[in-house]
């Protein structure tokens, strides 16, 4: 008997799978898709029902050469691309190729995790492939190259060349352009809060929130009116009128889903959505552990399903029983729901074996890799555990006609939080016991109806605060909400939006550009019933139906094309001509003499010569970021390290930076200090914004290398005021529930700072 051919699409699993199938298979790895639509033309014959033409990728020849080479040796073929609609089609192209090759049998078989159960039970129920999923692949694919190959050119022609648009990628800026406009337009207004520090018969002291006066919530809008309150309340006692104890269960999270596992690991420790693809790419294909060979760790990482096998659920009930106890274990099993357009036949993200505890295998795993595979195997063993439960106090306190409320918890049993708890907040602070709602104290033991102390009361003023700007992590959650993209899709959205120059991130958040707002402006003039949230899920939920083979694909491409070429014929003619609008100023050309003109480019507007392209003349806007009234750069304190020359302030692609006057003869450039000067002892340097070699902003010391101060957060030039202290600095941080604040790094001293 002749040996079988399994091809896979990453060739990174072969190693792993080496292991499990043994030398009765060859293993081959088609490195992802073989075949696609050409760059250069659209490749889709609109006038033939869509069809497609398919051409190799350049530079996929010699794999596919290699691929035909194996199957004419081979008895069987077994098609093992990921088991998700890019997989499906991966496998459908290479049948097509290699099918004249062989004269054995084409199987595809899909496993969700590479062990040896999973593969083994998958070649020995080999299925065939599932056209209605390659459908639903083809559909996408050139619904996506009819958007970008007619929208694209307009862009080029009516703006700038380079632009693009995309069906998803363009509704995903939107999301970014209309936050930025509620930013924009939004008004703050001034709030007051009072807080008093009470002291009962029995100690800790704690704190009350002012929560009505009268019968009507507390809203007070300045200063006379919080005077008002504290003159009235200060006057009198303080009753504590009632006592309310409830016992509170918080129930545990559900395991990770793509969109969840994204969303959690850039709260827990930032990652960006594509690095902790990346890395779970990395855990599912499997890692070398030293004598045991390759492992893979984890289950397929694109997924939207909240299911766990079986055998999975059982494996992990038991080692919950095992290393927790019986309290640890409901009865049965916890289950979760899905979203109706969840795929069941996967599963969520976890572990292959729950048995294989993070700290066992530490030393096999980089950094960043451990802490994902611990987040992915501390979810999933907290999601078959009890809840945890508190005791829940609320003390309402009566002054005059005022109410001021306290509210304390704590925990009775921790159930599930014993091995997990989920991150809420963008930014982690200590409010009260974990699990508690914000706010929440540790309150004593009081009696209804004591006479209470009041020690000290705390008016404080604040303003309202706008919508904050999307991170990439709120952003993979309102895609997911709105049903905008798939598990596979969230992550390449923001990475096409960045690399566009469309948005940027600054203190990771997502900025829309000057000119990701004009080519979002345009297209939703343009195209207003295409480029919304509404269309882009529809056409989610008819891909959706055509992989349930309840709809035709060319069926759904003409609904979709019909109107979309209208539109298309009417936004040529009708579109706004951004390079034909020409702002004429009063300058002239230092060079020719010409007339100079405003124009448009990557970085935001900049004078130009009218005599282009015979002169090449720009020079910067007056008024302009980094340019004084007069258009002449703007000049900075001090002079050039290198040859002495005046420093002036220039804007690139990443922002503000300071440089040599004497530019192109020297090339000395520094970056721009926040005013705080670097806190270790002994150095003369000043605190930055810097960028790191994978886009994100973190703040560092002007004089590395020789100073490795580093900080992920912004500092303040505020030395902490707490005693004890001596931290030179404090840092900015933002919390969802209360806005900007600053924090110590070193002690936790916080305080509300609504201009930070």
């Amino acid at each position: 008997m002749g040996k079988s051919l399994l091809i896979v699409e990453s060739p990174a699993k072969v190693a792993t799978l080496k292991k499990i199938v043994g030398k009765d298979f060859i293993i081959k790895a088609s490195v992802g898709h073989l075949k696609d639509l050409p760059k250069k033309k659209l490749g889709v014959d609109v006038e033939k029902d869509f069809e497609p033409s398919y051409i190799t990728i350049r530079g996929k020849g010699k794999i596919l050469d290699e691929l035909k080479a194996a199957a004419k040796k081979s008895d069987n073929i077994y098609l093992a691309p990921d088991p998700d609609r890019e997989g499906e089609a991966i496998a459908y192209h290479i049948e097509n190729e290699v099918a004249k090759h062989t004269k054995g049998k084409i199987f595809r078989v899909s496993f969700n995790e590479i062990t040896k159960k999973a593969v083994m039970d998958a070649i020995n129920n080999p299925t065939v492939l599932n056209v209605n999923r390659v459908n639903a692949q083809q559909a996408r694919r050139v619904l996506d190259r009819l958007v970008g190959y007619k929208i694209s050119p307009l862009l080029w022609k009516k703006v700038q060349r380079g632009l693009s648009a995309g069906r998803v990628q363009s509704v995903a800026l939107r999301i970014l352009v209309d936050r930025e406009k509620e930013i924009q337009a939004f008004k703050t207004e001034e709030y007051w809060s009072i807080t008093v520090g009470i002291e009962g018969s029995t100690p800790p002291e704690f704190e009350a929130k002012l929560a009505k006066v009268g019968d009507e919530k507390a809203e007070i809008h300045n200063q006379e009116q919080a005077d008002a309150i504290v003159k009235k309340v200060e006057a009198s006692d303080f009753v504590l009128d009632s006592i309310t104890r409830k016992e509170r269960r918080r129930k545990p999270s559900a395991p990770f889903i793509t969109s969840a596992l994204q969303q959690e690991a850039s709260r827990k420790y930032r990652f960006t959505p594509k690095k902790t693809m990346m890395l779970a790419q990395r855990l599912y294909e499997g890692v070398t552990m030293g004598k045991k060979g390759t492992v893979a760790l984890i289950t397929y990482m694109r997924t939207d399903s909240t299911r766990l096998s079986d055998e999975a659920l059982s494996q992990v009930r038991e080692f919950v029983e095992t290393s927790y106890g019986k309290d640890y274990l409901p009865k049965e099993p916890n289950v979760y729901k899905s979203k109706k357009s969840a795929q069941e036949a996967h599963e969520a993200i976890r572990p292959t074996d729950v048995n294989i505890e993070p700290k066992s295998i530490k030393e096999h795993l980089e950094k960043d890799m451990f802490l994902l595979y611990e987040l992915i195997w501390a979810r999933t063993v907290s999601c078959q555990m009890t809840p945890a439960v508190f005791d829940a106090t609320t003390f309402d306190i009566h002054a005059a006609d005022c109410l001021f409320r306290a509210n304390g918890s704590v925990m009775k049993f921790q159930g599930f939080m014993k091995a997990y708890v989920e991150t809420e907040d963008e930014t982690e602070t200590q409010t009260g016991p974990a699990g508690g709602q914000p706010g929440d104290r540790f309150l004593p033991a009081l009696e209804k109806g004591e006479i209470l102390k009041m020690k000290k009361i705390d008016p404080e003023q604040h303003f309202t605060q706008p919508p904050p700007r999307y991170s990439e992590a709120a952003l993979v959650k309102a895609l997911e909400e709105q049903g905008i993209g798939r598990p596979s899709t969230y992550a390449p959205i923001i990475s096409v939006i960045k690399d566009r120059e469309y948005a940027t991130s600054e203190e990771r958040r997502l900025i829309p550009t000057e000119l990701g707002s004009l080519v979002t402006e345009l297209l939703v003039e343009s195209f207003p019933d295409i480029l919304t949230s509404e269309f882009t899920a529809n056409m989610e939920d008819q891909l959706d139906q055509i992989e349930e083979g309840k709809t035709q694909w060319k069926k759904a491409l003409k609904d979709f094309y019909t109107p979309f070429e209208k539109e298309l014929e009417v936004a040529e003619k009708k579109m706004r001509d951004i390079k034909a609008e020409v702002e004429e100023t009063d300058e002239v050309c230092e060079k020719c003499q010409s007339p100079m003109i405003i124009k448009r480019g990557r970085f935001g507007k900049f004078m130009a010569c009218s005599g282009y392209p015979e002169c090449k003349s720009t020079k910067p806007i007056p008024g302009e970021e980094g340019t004084g009234p007069n258009g002449e750069p703007e000049k900075v304190e001090g002079d050039c390290d290198k040859c002495s020359s005046p420093l002036i302030l220039k804007v690139g692609r990443f922002g503000k930076f300071i440089a040599c006057s004497n530019y192109p003869d020297c090339k000395f450039t520094k970056p721009v200090s926040l005013g705080v000067d670097c806190p270790e002892a002994d150095c003369k340097g000043y605190i930055s914004s810097r960028r790191s070699k994978k886009g994100r902003n973190f703040y560092g010391c002007s004089e590395y290398p020789n100073c490795k101060f580093v900080s992920w957060d912004k500092p303040v030039k505020d030395a902490c005021p707490e005693s004890e202290c001596d931290s030179p600095y404090l840092v900015e941080k933002w919390k969802k529930n209360e806005g900007k604040f600053v924090l110590c790094p070193k002690c936790g001293y916080k305080r509300s700072d609504e201009a930070a």
